[in-house]
């Protein structure tokens, strides 16, 4: 067998033993895949697995003593190449992010496919982030919600920006005419397109939008 159609060896951390028996026999059942070593607890997985070296790692979060997430967080200073895979039941959000950020590649809910969970472990090796359908969503919904839309000031031009500035600072339409070399006319009609996307009426609320106090 070449190196190019050698299998993927994967390596797995959960405590039940059923769910354990079952997901070794479903990567020894692939052609793509063989389960290389089980562990039924991240501490015996972290003594171990830095010198097995497996290409993948299946690892459950809810573990007796260490959680599978500080697990993925020491095994990411041991063994920091290697692609953490967590398959487990929890959908909350929470647990998602937690894991991500302590170096986790991808997430898996229990309940996936063989299939698909097949396909993840090739993909992780590959260097995807493969995710169940519902944590990837869980996922998107998250970042809509962090980005906050740009405020009324990030929708000026650069010039109304300008205008904006003098005008908070107390500047006559005459000064800032002469300041910016533009007519006075021409500040009033930048000021009548500051005060409608600012949606003010007046030189102090415009101000008060310029230094972020509404």
């Amino acid at each position: 067998m070449t190196d190019a159609t050698m299998p993927i060896t994967v390596s797995i951390v959960e405590d039940d033993q059923e769910t354990r028996e079952s997901l070794a026999a479903l990567l020894n059942s692939s052609r793509t895949l063989r389960c290389l070593k089980t562990y039924s607890t991240a501490e015996e997985a972290l003594r171990r697995i830095p010198e097995q070296k497996p290409d993948v790692l299946l690892l459950d979060i809810n573990l007796p003593g260490m959680s599978g997430i500080d697990c993925v967080a020491e095994l990411k200073t041991r063994v920091p190449q290697l692609p953490i895979l967590m398959i487990t039941t929890y959908e909350d959000r929470d647990m998602i992010f937690r894991s991500l950020r302590a170096g986790a590649s991808g997430y898996l809910l229990k309940k996936t496919s063989r299939a698909k969970l097949i396909e993840a472990v090739e993909e992780v090796h590959a260097g995807g982030a493969p995710m169940s359908m519902q944590i990837a969503r869980k996922v998107v919904s998250h970042f809509h919600e962090i980005c906050e839309p740009a405020s009324d000031v990030e929708k000026l031009t650069s010039r109304e920006r300008e205008i904006l500035a003098l005008l908070a600072r107390g500047s006559l339409y005459k000064e800032i005419s002469e300041s910016l070399g533009i007519t006075i006319g021409t500040v009033q009609t930048h000021i009548k397109h500051i005060y409608e996307k600012l949606h003010v009426q007046s030189r102090s609320k415009a101000a008060a939008k310029f230094f972020g106090r509404e």
